[in-house]
């Protein structure tokens, strides 16, 4: 572990051997964690590593089942977020909790709104939240709706309220996934101050360059364990991805020379240009092109080019821009810039079900809660996205939703005692059939896996991807998204990386292993 030389000799909080299990999955093993006044300290980690448990635990929403957390040298046992506030705790989360009809100061106020003889003080009210966003350089109509500000300004009216309780500990919990450059920048600028303030400031994100632009110490967790805390000047990019996978740190990276990157800043002409192209000699001719395709904080303008009969794969962290990208893709959401050809033609996709028509299926990454409806049956859940692309008044029989249900079953190895079994009641990797199965019985020409074989078996995952595999030597195209770098490598035609929500570069099979792959993901580390 590396410590700050700098730092005061006492952290305003301490973590100490936290622990955390829930029923079969120890979520926190002995996690420890310094935080000094005037720094910025960030928490990295891939998804399941623990930062949320951690977060959680902190501030009151789970009591850990083992350690200690130290608040300027005392212990406490928050209760509740409202008693993590009272310590002087205060959390700022990725969705803004705040009444967007109520005005900036009623916001600001809210639960504690200052009185004079009984009543409400509006006006004193309106002055001390224009003083609270003073402090930090946001002038602004305070007695406007706080709709009618941007999300950026609106995570700086939640951390004001940070500023009314006197906090000690600021925590921002990946405030900036649905921000632009101009927002986050604002965002680190307010920060900053708070910093030079003496605020102790606690900055959980995903995103590398954000990262190296706004912190003092890094603290890395791994499986629900810390990994290591390190000074954010002495530990490389590199490094950093390395020991959030779990990878080699000593290794070099191979040479690979990218067979295409993302231009910056956009190229009309060379857009128009790769329009016009063929495959380029590719034994398939190409099925979709995207061209500057982007999404105001959330993606960055990308080329994609997905051919007939391939897997792509698109590689990167979690945060990366890689979901972004597909539901992009499949309509889910609205795209600010680019556009989309299939077989050539321009295609505008507004929802899913013109994806859907157009012969595009996508298997979400979030199978709970845009995937499997678990009360369900089987047969109920596999037929879902052909009744769909049908449309509500051709309802397709029963039987033929039984005969379709049965073969799919069969061909897929799902286990199950009958296809009127809840979905519910299967296994992960069984549900996972099924929701592979319900694009299937579209007969698409382009399926999206994002994170297909998540939670489930070793033998699931194998039958999954030997299934997907023999779909492509068939002619389908496979839009293949993993956080397991091994897989992707293992089956991608092609692999597209992804880092900070851009591309990152293109590359061909066997150009990448591991360890070079984790060098693209950091790319521009002075340092690597």
């Amino acid at each position: 572990m590396t410590m700050n030389p700098s730092a005061p000799a006492r952290p305003v909080l301490e973590l100490r051997g936290i622990s955390k299990a829930f029923t079969g999955v120890q979520a926190l093993n002995g996690v420890s964690l310094n935080l000094y006044p005037g720094e910025v300290h960030t928490l990295m980690g891939q998804n399941g590593a623990g930062k949320s448990t951690l977060i959680k635990v902190l501030t009151g929403v789970h009591a850990p089942d083992h350690g200690q957390i130290l608040l300027a040298g005392q212990s406490i046992q928050p209760q509740s977020t409202l008693d993590a506030q009272h310590h002087g705790i205060s959390t700022v989360y990725q969705e803004v909790n705040l009444c967007p009809n109520l005005s900036v100061a009623e916001n600001i106020f809210i639960g504690r709104y200052p009185r004079k003889f009984g009543r409400i003080d509006w006006k004193g009210m309106a002055a001390q939240a224009a003083g609270l966003l003073e402090r930090m350089q946001i002038r602004i109509d305070v007695t406007a709706p706080l709709a009618q500000y941007p999300l950026a300004v609106q995570q700086m009216v939640a951390i004001s309220r940070s500023l009314l309780v006197s906090a000690k500990v600021l925590i921002l919990d990946e405030p900036t996934s649905s921000l632009d450059e101009k927002e986050v920048e604002l965002l680190f600028s307010v920060l900053r101050g708070l910093r030079e303030q003496g605020m102790a400031i606690l900055f959980v994100t995903h995103f590398l360059d954000q990262t190296y632009a706004i912190s003092d110490r890094i603290t890395v967790m791994r499986n629900g364990e810390r990994e290591g805390e390190y000074l954010a000047s002495e530990l490389s990019r590199v490094e950093l991805v390395n020991k959030m996978v779990g990878a080699p740190a000593a290794q070099a990276a191979p040479s690979a020379a990218p067979v295409a990157a993302a231009p910056q800043p956009w190229d009309t002409d060379r857009a128009e240009a790769a329009l016009r192209a063929d495959a380029g000699g590719s034994r398939f001719g190409a099925f979709l092109r995207a061209v500057g395709l982007g999404r105001k904080g959330a993606l960055q303008p990308m080329d994609l080019e997905i051919r007939q009969g391939e897997l792509l794969g698109l590689a990167g962290l979690l945060g990366s821009g890689r979901t972004e990208a597909a539901r992009l893709l499949f309509g889910a959401d609205k795209a600010d810039t680019g556009s989309i050809h299939i077989d050539g033609k321009d295609r505008n996709f507004s929802s899913p079900r013109d994806a859907i028509a157009a012969g595009i299926g996508f298997c979400s990454e979030d199978r709970k809660h845009e995937g499997a409806i678990l009360d369900l049956s089987v047969r109920e859940n596999l037929i879902l996205a052909l009744q769909a692309r049908m449309g509500i008044l051709r309802a397709i029989p029963l039987k033929r939703q039984q005969q379709l249900a049965e073969e799919y079953v069969k061909a897929l190895g799902i286990k199950t005692a009958s296809i009127e079994t809840p979905i519910g009641s299967l296994s992960g990797g069984n549900q996972q059939k099924v929701l592979l199965a319900r694009w299937l019985v579209t007969d698409p020409k382009l399926l999206i896996l994002d994170e297909p074989t998540r939670g489930i078996d070793v033998r699931a995952k194998q039958e999954i991807m030997n299934y997907v595999s023999a779909l492509c030597k068939k002619g389908m195209s496979i839009l293949f998204i993993s956080s397991e770098l091994p897989e992707v490598l293992r089956v991608s035609d092609r692999i597209v990386v992804m880092r900070d929500r851009k591309q990152g570069g293109e590359y061909p099979r066997g150009a990448l292993d591991e360890t070079s792959v984790l060098h693209v993901i950091a790319a521009g580390d002075q340092h690597a």
